[in-house]
């Protein structure tokens, strides 16, 4: 099943969408926004998925999708929680400024925003000041977790899967990711692709709690990267879940996000850029640090007015699976 939240009001109008993405219908016979259907899953769910084999038989009304119209899937909501599960990514970092790289252990975890999250094609307003970047990762969404769940237990609690974007002010940041300024990260933006899917609809893809398609990020029509999920992965998503539930119990509708997706080079070191055959990056700060570290100078800029960024997943087909988040640069 796949869901999305038109722009209307603060938390969206719900549609279900068609697998390809190029249909919807309105939910609203069923329950009118993300976060209500979320807040009693086990009522809402069964019609919702009823509703999705409706429109994909062509027995509902339904309208052209326009990823455009679209809020975040979940426009506010009450938590995110936001974890480094690819090491790879703050170790090269740490490298590139002469830092000492951190055990898996350190890889930090921070309470994000999560109360306004950008329209997944929202302009990006540039900062001269600022060494502005968007990390590419995922996301899930999940139903009540009981604060010490274990990680099965975690895993069976997600309900829906997208994608992340974060905009960062790496100016602000210490090479260990934390904000200079302090433990709020008050420089992160973010936003989440048109459409959550449920993990069932995944189906191959999802394995092990993760999404196991490349992740293709794109800067100015150039492709920056192509990192498999599910490689370099300290963390999965049953454990990412579970971790976030030992302090305290986790109420539907919370965020847990995860990136930038990493992938080491074959031999350990930092990841090779695509147009070298290798994987490439899921942000520009990465691929910065690869050359610093390869070349000695980085000379990839960070984003600039004019730029376009685009984060997508697609399935074995060529085909989208949650929409794309695309965001033009202006001055």
């Amino acid at each position: 099943m796949k869901l999305a939240s038109l722009a209307h009001g603060r938390d969206g109008r719900l549609v279900v969408v068609s697998r390809d993405l190029t249909r919807a219908t309105d939910a609203f016979i069923v329950v009118p926004t993300l976060q209500r259907a979320l807040d009693d899953w086990q009522r809402y769910a069964p019609a919702l998925e009823a509703l999705a084999e409706q429109l994909e038989h062509g027995s509902v009304p339904s309208f052209r999708f326009h990823e455009h119209d679209c809020a975040a899937p979940l426009p506010r909501a009450f938590a995110r929680l936001h974890a480094a599960a690819w090491p790879s990514h703050h170790r090269l970092l740490r490298q590139a400024e002469g830092a000492e790289a951190p055990a898996l252990a350190e890889a930090p975890w921070r309470r994000a925003v999560s109360d306004g999250f950008l329209g997944p094609r929202a302009a990006i307003p540039a900062d001269p000041a600022a060494s502005l970047d968007l990390a590419a990762g995922l996301a899930v969404i999940t139903d009540d977790v009981a604060r010490g769940a274990d990680a099965a237990t975690a895993l069976g609690a997600i309900r829906l899967v997208t994608l992340v974007g974060e905009v960062i002010r790496r100016d602000r940041l210490k090479p260990d990711g934390i904000d200079r300024e302090g433990p709020l990260a008050a420089g992160f933006s973010a936003s989440l692709g048109p459409v959550a899917v449920t993990p069932d609809e995944l189906g191959e893809a999802w394995q092990d709690g993760m999404v196991r398609r490349p992740l293709c990020v794109t800067h100015n029509g150039t492709l920056l990267g192509r990192p498999d999920p599910g490689a370099d992965l300290g963390t999965d998503f049953g454990a990412l879940v579970a971790e976030a539930a030992q302090r305290q119990a986790l109420g539907a509708g919370t965020i847990v996000s995860a990136g930038p997706v990493s992938n080491r080079g074959i031999d350990g070191g930092p990841g090779r850029p695509v147009a070298e055959g290798g994987a490439g990056y899921a942000c520009l700060a990465e691929a910065r640090a690869a050359e610093s570290l390869t070349t000695g100078w980085a000379r990839l800029p960070y984003l600039a007015p004019g730029d376009r960024l685009r984060l997508e997943v697609k399935d074995r087909a060529g085909h989208t699976v949650f929409g794309a988040i695309e965001h033009d640069v202006t001055g």
